[in-house]
Parts: structure tokens; sequence; C-alpha cells
């Protein structure tokens, strides 16, 4: 028996498979920038995470980059090509950032969008949060026992 050829990836699978995802959840480019405005202005507003974004200077361009980023993400067009673990590296975020960015993010996702879309949405968060903090945040590992240096 010969295992079936692997699906192609390309731009007409990813834009079926983006078109499904729509059809199931509602969401579209528009739906999620309307989101991403709701979230991004409640966590700048936040006591823990508004910090982090104080060195935004054209929130525009920042929604803009956003919406292609989490389009492409839960929309399979994979058309983001930056580089989110370089973007938040500096911002020296620990795994409470990381929390509350998904608290704040599962509520207003269950507010602004469908209930397929809202767990569309998270499932992919928590995957992103998730390979962010572990690629950002130092693993703290146990000291490694001392060792008696042999007597001479």
């Amino acid at each position: 028996m010969n295992p079936s050829p692997p699906i192609p990836e390309g731009p007409e699978r990813r834009a079926a498979l983006g078109r499904e995802v729509t059809e199931r959840t509602g969401l579209d480019d528009a739906t999620i920038e309307r989101f991403l405005r709701a979230f991004y202005g409640a966590a700048r507003t936040d006591a823990l995470l508004g910090p982090a974004f104080a060195g935004v200077a054209d929130w525009e361009r920042h929604i803009a980059t956003l919406t292609s980023f989490w389009a492409s993400v839960a929309l399979m067009r994979g058309g983001y090509h930056g580089q989110p673990m370089q973007a938040h590296a500096h911002l020296g975020l620990t795994p409470a950032h990381f929390a509350r960015w998904l608290a704040i993010f599962e509520q207003v996702a269950r507010v602004e969008l469908t209930e397929e879309g809202a767990a569309h949405m998270l499932e992919r968060a928590r995957r992103i949060a998730r390979s962010l903090e572990m690629g950002i945040v130092p693993l703290a590992l146990p000291a490694a026992p001392c060792r008696p240096t042999p007597a001479a």
C-alpha cells in the first residue's frame, strides 16, 4: 500500500484553508483588525502590559502589521514575514506578562468574535505565547551543585 503523496502547500491550498476558516469562524481581515484594535486598546491601558507598548510610535502602522500577522496565522495566508521573537526580545517580558496578555486576549475575543472565531484565535494565541515565552524568558535552572575541590 502506497501512502498518499503529501498535500502541496501553495497559495491555492492556503486560500482554500482560509476560506474554510472564514466560513466556520466568521474571521476575516476586517474582523481581525476590529478585534486587534479592541484587544490592544485594553492591553495598552493595563498596568502590567501597558509599559511594553510605550515604544510604539505609530499605532496605525503597528495595527496594520499585527493584522497582517494574525491574518497570516488565523487565515493560513502565509503572508507575514516579520520576526516576532526579535521584535519582543528587548521588552523584558516575564511569565506574568504572557499570562496577562492571554487573559486579556481571551476576554476581548469572547466579546468581539463569534464563539468559533474566539476558539480559533485563542488556540493560536496560546501556541504563539508559549513559543515566544520559551524563546524570550530565560529558563530558571537550578544551580549546579558545588563539588568540593580535591585536597592537595
